[in-house]
């Protein structure tokens, strides 16, 4: 979950000062979610240590690998972060989320469908998230502005298809219709989609809000809470028993 938290952070924060525009901006975060998220993928990689396995071996399997990846990415995402061009810091982020992807879908075939779509579904959950909260820290900080949560909206729309769209199609690659109900997995994956409709709805009525020249805070901060818990079960999805039936 500190992972995914400090991914979104720093994707929200490199996407939120496109649309802030001009004025002031809030106390930069992407430095510290960037650390934050290369401490969590520090954390994994001692947990197998701790656990019984040596460094080295650690280090020889493909997760304790990738696990390395996302760590040093992480940390020089950070660096660019604090640096005259943050902007540069996309790049490492990328590369972040595609070990990740990879390492949450183990497949023999390399960057198979699975890690693909992963790979977008991650860069979307952290792009809603982050920006999100980077949106409603510059609204408070300037004591409104519709404008930009205007333009987020417009961003928003399109980053709830493309988490709709892979969603959908890694729930029906990895999870058997008779087990969505008997297995772990599946109860903790119809909870996501459930807080994940719900959230839509929370989104439309702050859409609704901000057109109709009400305030559309009050609705936006509930989405940001649901999708803090959306988070936290996606994380917990990544250690549930996965009921899977024969890719494709």
């Amino acid at each position: 979950m500190l992972l995914l938290a400090g991914l979104a952070l720093a994707a929200g924060e490199l996407a939120g000062t496109r649309l802030a525009g001009a004025g002031p901006l809030p106390r930069p975060l992407a430095v510290p979610g960037t650390l934050l998220a290369a401490a969590a993928s520090t954390g994994l990689l001692l947990l197998a240590a701790v656990s019984g396995l040596s460094l080295p071996v650690v280090y020889g399997l493909r997760e304790g690998r990738l696990l390395l990846v996302t760590a040093n990415a992480c940390l020089l995402a950070a660096v660019c972060a604090a640096s005259r061009r943050p902007g540069l810091a996309v790049l490492p982020l990328a590369a972040a989320v595609v070990a990740e992807a990879l390492r949450a879908h183990p497949e023999a075939a390399g960057f198979g469908v699975g890690a693909g779509l992963t790979v977008v579904h991650l860069t979307a959950a952290s792009l809603w998230t982050g920006t999100l909260l980077y949106v409603l820290r510059v609204v408070r900080l300037r004591g409104g502005g519709r404008e930009v949560f205007l333009r987020y909206a417009r961003m928003a729309a399109c980053v709830f298809v493309a988490l709709a769209a892979t969603g959908t199609a890694s729930t029906l690659r990895r999870l058997p219709p008779e087990a969505a109900l008997s297995t772990a997995y599946g109860r903790v994956l119809l909870v996501k989609l459930a807080l994940f409709g719900g959230v839509g709805l929370l989104a439309l009525a702050a859409r609704s809000r901000l057109l109709s020249g009400a305030d559309a805070r009050p609705p936006a901060r509930a989405e940001l809470a649901v999708l803090a818990v959306i988070v936290a079960l996606s994380a917990l999805l990544t250690v549930a028993p996965d009921p899977r039936w024969p890719l494709f």
